[in-house]
């Protein structure tokens, strides 16, 4: 099973952050007892800037969260497009030759879904088995890989396509001025990556220069259901992140990693590349303490949060893309992992 190609995507409304801090700096100046905490608090991110489903005058005009998934539907719809067309130019495969798609978002909700209503758009093949997934967050992006894993698995022949689209500025509460929802204005930003994984017995598994899945691994932690998520009414997602995230990641990544290399007899020692989502600064910093990783294992995933923000199941994808093109030494491994809701990890071993 053949990671062939990654296909990115992102909006064309970009802002600098300093520019997004003066919008939320008056939207919420008047109400906010401490701006310059928030104001703080978007710096702190460390997010550079940041590309927006809307241009930032128009988000005034979502009234209700029907106008904000009516928006994540349209923008979902172009910018998923165009991130399966660069991942199949990639491949070198056209539209027709997916057998599967997989779609995850936590963004907005639709049905059909957006993998269903890509398909006359697009041409897909109309025997096409689609798995749309929902509520899996952050996770999704490496859970979507494991998921296109069992596909090829099962179909050995096949192309399997996997699309994450997260708009995650349409989840904006303007009336919440709670830490977790303002922290979470200065870190997420928006965009979609597409996958192209092909089985064992499909032509491209012997020429592409892309990595092996091996393996993964599904980790879900008891009684952690308020750790990360949305709480959903009817003005729409209002998020849940709990402070918790950095020591959750610091006490348990390190076994579950562990665990799992030492069933390919592999040590953290023997991965070459880390492919970490990018949850934001104190979490990066909890990855690489907890797992004693050595300098510079994680610049790909900084330079991802630097650039783009966090793109919650698009960016573990966006950091594989950028992996994929410094070109890891052949017969090197792998790490791709994600933490979300549930609270969860997902573990991919990829061998180049």
């Amino acid at each position: 099973m053949r990671i062939c190609s990654v296909g990115r995507t992102l909006p064309p409304h970009h802002y600098d952050q300093e520019t997004i801090i003066a919008a939320f700096r008056a939207q919420w100046g008047s109400r906010h007892h401490n701006i310059e905490r928030l104001v703080a608090l978007h710096r702190n991110v460390l997010v550079g800037g940041r590309h927006l489903a809307l241009p930032m005058e128009d988000y005034a005009k979502l009234q209700s969260f029907g106008d904000a998934n009516d928006a994540w539907i349209r923008v979902a719809l172009d910018v998923g497009e165009a991130a399966i067309k660069d991942a199949l130019e990639k491949a070198g495969l056209a539209p027709a030759d997916v057998d599967s798609l997989i779609f995850v978002s936590v963004t907005g909700i639709a049905t059909p879904s957006i993998d269903a209503r890509l398909i006359n758009r697009m041409g897909l093949s109309p025997n096409i088995r689609r798995l749309p997934l929902f509520g899996l967050g952050c996770v999704a992006g490496a859970a979507g890989i494991s998921r296109s894993f069992d596909q090829v698995r099962s179909h050995p022949k096949s192309v399997c396509v996997l699309l994450s689209v997260e708009l995650c500025s349409l989840t904006l509460q303007r009336d919440d001025l709670s830490i977790p929802n303002l922290i979470s204005s200065g870190l997420f930003g928006d965009g979609a990556s597409a996958v192209v994984m092909v089985g064992e017995e499909h032509p491209l598994a012997a020429a592409s220069s892309g990595p092996r899945v091996l393996d993964t691994r599904s980790v879900f932690y008891p009684d952690t259901e308020r750790i990360m998520g949305w709480d959903i009414s009817e003005q729409g997602f209002k998020v849940v992140l709990s402070a918790d995230v950095p020591s959750i990641a610091k006490d348990n990544l390190p076994g579950d990693v562990d665990r799992f290399l030492a069933d390919h007899q592999l040590k953290r020692q023997d991965i070459h590349s880390w492919i970490c989502h990018p949850g934001g600064p104190k979490v990066l910093e909890a990855l690489q303490s907890g797992l004693d990783l050595p300098d510079g294992a994680l610049d790909l995933t900084w330079n991802s949060l630097n650039e783009v923000g966090n793109l919650s199941s698009s960016s573990v994808l966006m950091v594989l893309g950028d992996t994929l093109e410094t070109e890891p030494p052949p017969g090197s491994y792998g790490l791709l992992l994600a933490m979300g809701p549930g609270f969860c990890c997902e573990l991919v071993l990829l061998q180049w």
